[in-house]
C-alpha cells in the first residue's frame, strides 16, 4: 500500500488539521460521515471534541454500529483527545447514555487534567517516534487509568502534578492520544499511524 487512503470522522474537531497532516505524511486525507465512506478508507483518525456529543452524533449518522463492526475487523484506528474516549473499553466520568467504541482495551478518565483554563503543553517521550520530544497540547484532556494485557503505553507525562499518567497508546493497529499533535505541525504521530496503517 504505497499511499493509504485515511478517514477523518467529519462530526467535530479539527478535521482540516488532521487531513492535513495526512497529506503530509503520505497519505490521502478523506472525510467520513456516512457508512459508505467509512467503508471506503483502509484506516480512521476519530479527532478531539466533545466526546458525549460525538457519540450522540454516531448515532445519528449511523455510524455506531459500523464503526464498532469494522474496529473488530481490524480497522486502524487513530484518536486524539475525544477519540480516545470513544475508542476505550471504559470511560469515567462520563454520561449514562454515552456511547463508546471499545477499540482499546483501557480506562480513561474524562476531562481529568480539568476545565479549558487547564489546558497546558509539555514535551513527551513517545515510544516509536525518533528524534527531539513530542510537543503535546492538552485541552479538557483525559488520560488513562488502567491498560489492558495488550496495550503498549506510548507515552508517559513527564513531571508536574500528573506525572506519569499515561497519554498515549497502542494495541495492535489502533492507538490514541490525550493530545492533539494535528495543532503543532509536528506530523510524526500522523506518520506513525500512516506507517501503521501501511503495514497492517
Amino acid at each position: 500500500m504505497t499511499r493509504p487512503t485515511i478517514g477523518v470522522l467529519a462530526l467535530q474537531g479539527d478535521v482540516r488539521e488532521h487531513l492535513a497532516a495526512l497529506s503530509s505524511s503520505g497519505a490521502t486525507g478523506v472525510t467520513v460521515r456516512r457508512p459508505e465512506e467509512l467503508d471506503a478508507v483502509d484506516g480512521l483518525i476519530i479527532p478531539g471534541g466533545e466526546s458525549t456529543t460525538m457519540s450522540n452524533l454516531l448515532s445519528v449518522f449511523d455510524l455506531l454500529e459500523p464503526l464498532r463492526a469494522r474496529l473488530k475487523e481490524g480497522l486502524p484506528a487513530y484518536g486524539s483527545c475525544a477519540g480516545m474516549i470513544l475508542l476505550a473499553s471504559e470511560v469515567l466520568d462520563t454520561r449514562a447514555d454515552a456511547q463508546h467504541l471499545d477499540g482499546l482495551d483501557i480506562t480513561v478518565r474524562r476531562n481529568a487534567f480539568g476545565r479549558q483554563v487547564d489546558s497546558f503543553e509539555t514535551d513527551l517521550e513517545f515510544s516509536g517516534i525518533v528524534g527531539d520530544p513530542v510537543r503535546a497540547v492538552f485541552i479538557r484532556a483525559p488520560w488513562v487509568e488502567r491498560v489492558g494485557r495488550d496495550v503498549e503505553v506510548l507515552a508517559e507525562v513527564p513531571d508536574g502534578p500528573a506525572a506519569g499518567r499515561v497519554v498515549a497508546v497502542r494495541q495492535g493497529s489502533v492507538m490514541a492520544t490525550s493530545f492533539h499533535p494535528e495543532v503543532t505541525g509536528d506530523n510524526r504521530v500522523h506518520e506513525l499511524f500512516v506507517d501503521l496503517v501501511k503495514n497492517r
